[in-house]
């Protein structure tokens, strides 16, 4: 009885680590797609920003402006780095490809400067005794508009006060939905050729009409990058975002399969126990039932007595 009671306390372990599983599996799937909405509400607004700088960088190609400054004459270029990572495991090797990939570029740098953005990076770093430059502490399972402007501000102004020369994203990008890949994006400076112009729709012949950009261009780049990197950061946040949910419910959906399958096993062994359990008890009666009837002595017969009465004169009666 004590093997079934084992197993049968197994198995109410697996059921109800099945019902964890299985729920983490729907709140990612539904975190997945709340995010996914989100970024695609917003990217036309970023995507018509790009067109807008691409514009700008054709009809303006002698333009000289700081967020395009390439700093070449520096040696040693300081280079700041913004790690975006997990704030739970049990999402695979979701986090793990993302900080390996952080860790090969670090190594690459003769001074980097890492900031981080998730738990999970924080414990990894510390545990290396790597030195960050600065965290992000807010939670990176709601990535908004508002946490990506306040991000980016902070690495325009380094960058714009000459404290950093590059700044770069690490990110995890999700190809296809059963293909995670890490990612460096570089933020600052940008690069021209990352702004291809192409004529307005409907336009036929060559571009004639005339555009004016107000008080001038140079005015209006200073207004449009910080928003293009914000977007752009945003994006790289939701992308990661949308990884980690992505990892996590293809790693909770292979957990819930697992589970599945041990409940059949165990519950086969339970059923194997519970009968010879069952067998072995009614062995022990029907045992038990032979024994006491060889045991139990057999009761004597009665000898029949015989009277006989005489009389007073000694005669029989």
């Amino acid at each position: 009885m004590a093997g079934i009671k084992e197993i049968r306390t197994r198995i109410d372990s697996v059921q109800q680590t099945l019902k964890i599983t299985n729920a983490m599996y729907l709140i990612s799937s539904s975190k997945l797609r709340r995010a996914r909405q989100q970024l695609n509400s917003v990217q036309p607004y970023f995507m018509k920003i790009s067109s807008t700088i691409a514009d700008i960088l054709h009809h303006s190609p002698e333009i000289e402006h700081i967020y395009f400054d390439k700093r070449p004459e520096r040696k040693h270029r300081r280079a700041g780095y913004i790690v975006i990572t997990g704030d739970k495991g049990l999402a695979g090797a979701y986090n793990h490809n993302v900080l390996r990939q952080a860790e090969e570029r670090l190594a690459q740098e003769d001074d980097p400067t890492l900031f981080l953005i998730g738990q999970m990076g924080r414990a990894y770093f510390a545990e290396r005794d790597i030195r960050v430059d600065g965290e992000f502490m807010f939670t990176v399972q709601d990535p908004t508009i508002a946490r990506a402007r306040d991000i980016a501000d902070i690495f325009i102004r380094l960058f714009r006060e000459d404290r950093l020369d590059d700044v770069y994203v690490i990110y995890t990008e999700m190809v296809t939905p059963m293909r995670l890949e890490p990612r460096v994006q570089k933020l600052l400076p940008l690069d021209v050729d990352a702004f291809p112009w192409e004529p307005r729709p409907g336009e036929n012949g060559p571009y004639h009409q005339t555009v004016q950009y107000m008080p001038s261009a140079d005015r209006v780049l200073e207004h449009l990058v910080p928003g293009y990197v914000k977007g752009e950061l945003f994006g790289a946040l939701v992308e990661s975002f949308c990884a980690e949910q992505n990892a996590r419910m293809t790693a909770m959906d292979a957990a819930t399969d697992n589970a599945r399958d041990m409940l059949k096993s165990l519950s086969l062994h339970y059923n194997r126990a519970r009968q010879s359990a069952i067998t072995q008890e009614i062995t022990e009666i029907v045992g038990g039932t032979q024994g006491s009837a060889i045991e139990t002595p057999q009761p004597r017969r009665p000898i029949p007595t015989r009277t006989v009465r005489f009389l007073a004169d000694g005669s029989r009666a």
